[in-house]
């Protein structure tokens, strides 16, 4: 080698020096370098998936607190609802008691009203068959016979004319017969005798069945006396006999008129 390739190959030797000695820092930086950057590179994947998982866990959370506040919500609304029906039901209820209390007071009133008139009506009922005597008119046959005379009719009318107009009256017809024959033909002749004087008063002059009572009495009655004519003439006869209801039941018995079935000639 010559002098003059001496300070080239120096040179390259130098460069080739230089080179290596960069080189091998590189290698040194390198294999310093990696361990690091491995956990870094491993720390950043920790980093991204505690990011993907606290995203995650967000999204759980905010899909749990919207579910809860839904949730709230629904139960405000229920709430809501119930404290309506609740003030409903109180109203309803206040007006129940209002209603109760009014129905109380009508059933006491009319509990009051039922014994004032209880006693109105017991006192009515009591007096019901308090009916007093106005008037007794014997109708007179002939012997034997059931047929009302002409002059025995105006009788019957006049008995008519005394009932128009009265309220609550009762009219008793008893048909008797004399001792002549014997008990049931007497009895039998009584009723149709009796027959014949309800017929006249109700077909001649409307008055109801419903206020006559009548009986054939016969020739059996125990104050009848039959010893003469004129007794059984008297016998022979039909009393019509006209009460009055005296509802108050104040006064005695009114004074009978035309009475003869009590007369000492029977």
């Amino acid at each position: 080698m010559s002098l003059r390739n001496i300070p080239v190959v120096l040179g390259v030797l130098g460069v080739l020096t230089i080179g290596s000695v960069g080189c091998a820092t590189k290698k040194h930086v390198r294999e310093a370098i990696a361990p690091v950057q491995n956990q870094a590179n491993q720390t950043q994947a920790q980093l991204g998936t505690l990011q993907t998982q606290t995203e995650g866990h967000n999204k759980q959370t905010d899909q749990a607190i919207g579910d809860l506040d839904r949730q709230v919500a629904t139960a405000d609304e229920k709430a809501a609802d119930a404290g309506k029906k609740a003030a409903e039901a109180a109203a309803a209820a206040a007006q129940a008691n209002s209603a109760a209390a009014a129905a109380a007071q009508q059933a006491l009133a009319a509990n009051t009203l039922a014994q004032q008139t209880g006693t109105k009506l017991d006192t009515t009922i009591q007096n019901l068959d308090n009916y007093k005597l106005i008037s007794t008119s014997p109708v007179y046959f002939g012997f034997g016979k059931s047929v009302i005379a002409k002059d025995e009719q105006a009788k019957l009318d006049d008995t008519a004319q005394k009932l128009e107009g009265m309220k609550g009256y009762l009219v008793e017809v008893e048909g008797f017969a004399d001792r002549t024959g014997n008990v049931a033909n007497n009895r039998e002749l009584a009723r149709k005798r009796a027959d014949a004087v309800v017929h006249y008063l109700a077909v001649e002059h409307n008055i109801p069945l419903r206020s006559i009572r009548e009986l054939g009495v016969g020739s059996d009655f125990p104050d009848a006396n039959n010893k003469t004519r004129e007794d059984r003439k008297e016998n022979r006869r039909v009393d019509v006999k006209i009460y009055r209801l005296d509802i108050a039941g104040g006064g005695g018995q009114a004074q009978a008129s035309n009475t003869s079935a009590d007369s000492p000639a029977q």
